[in-house]
């Protein structure tokens, strides 16, 4: 394997007020990232918080430009503009001062274990207590309900309490989960975050489950980080969807099915998981598609209004 450490680029004016104790909080793009959940929360953090980029991953290394293409603008006859794509650990203070740290960017498409040694010699280097992530999960619940979310973490003492609707189950890997994995092999600390989106919402920004991930990883670090801004988006979110599906009964009559799944679920009666179904209480895909197509395109076009739409 290629040195790790040729992948980072420190920051040259990094002070010791940069390299103090603390958390890392990871909001990466991943394959599977419903309602924009780690999107959603990387913005909301770099944006009402002072962040301070620490250092920087060689992006061209590990980034496959073909499977994510860069948008550029052009005008008239020239290029004038090209979203460079970047993975950044920022240094960053909680309201009270606390410090901590936040990588954000799009998740790595080569070299996952270099990667992986990479954020381990980060861990090292600035003394990190506890690494968490989080991310969305397509999920059959309705949006009237709360928002679910599923913990898992390198020791169970971690997330004491914590429930799941999974039993065994073998999914696609994501570099965070690998890298939760290898950090359990070493005997560190930490915690993931799949926050139960409903799978309806799943193409949309779904700022309630951007606000669950928030609150889950205040309460695992003790952090106190703003949510204004996400509960702000979240009420907006929450009327613009009561707003679509007050105007579409098959929608409507999909999520009362859902609710009554949800809270059969919660009271412990007639299904083991909010994965079971039945086939009597919800229409077919076919019968629904046109609907949902629909209605995803009614909250898609609220997506554009503005900064507080979902």
């Amino acid at each position: 394997m290629l040195d790790p450490r040729a992948l980072l680029r420190f920051e040259a004016d990094a002070t010791a007020q940069d390299l103090r104790p603390g958390p890392l909080v990871i909001a990466m793009g991943a394959f599977i990232d419903a309602g924009a959940t780690a999107r959603l929360l990387g913005e909301h953090l770099t944006g009402s918080s002072t962040a301070r980029v620490l250092c920087s991953f060689d992006i061209d290394q590990v980034l496959d430009y073909r499977g994510r293409r860069p948008a550029m603008v052009f005008e008239t006859n020239r290029w004038t503009a090209y979203d460079d794509p970047s993975l950044l650990l920022y240094a960053m203070e909680d309201r009270d001062g606390s410090p901590y740290y936040l990588l954000v960017g799009p998740e790595p498409d080569y070299q996952w274990e270099r990667m992986v040694d990479a954020v381990r010699f980060l861990v090292d280097a600035l003394k990190i207590t506890l690494v968490v992530h989080a991310h969305g999960i397509p999920m059959a619940v309705p949006h009237t309900r709360p928002v679910g979310i599923t913990a898992h973490a390198t020791d169970p003492r971690l997330i004491a309490g914590a429930e799941s609707p999974f039993g065994t189950v073998q999914v696609p890997a994501s570099f965070t989960s690998l890298l939760e994995y290898r950090l359990g092999e070493q005997g560190r600390d930490a915690i993931g975050y799949a926050v139960h989106v409903p799978h309806y919402l799943a193409q949309s920004e779904f700022a309630e489950g951007a606000l669950t991930a928030l609150n889950a990883i205040v309460d695992s670090t003790g952090l106190n980080l703003p949510n204004d801004e996400l509960v702000e988006a979240a009420g907006l979110n929450r009327a613009q969807i009561a707003q679509e599906v007050a105007g579409n009964d098959e929608v409507g009559h999909v999520i009362t099915a859902l609710e009554k799944q949800y809270d059969a679920f919660v009271e412990g009666r007639q299904r083991p998981s909010l994965l079971a179904t039945e086939s009597s209480d919800l229409p077919s895909a076919d019968e629904l598609g046109a609907e949902f197509e629909q209605f995803l395109r009614g909250v898609g076009d609220h997506d554009q209004d503005g900064p507080g739409s979902p």
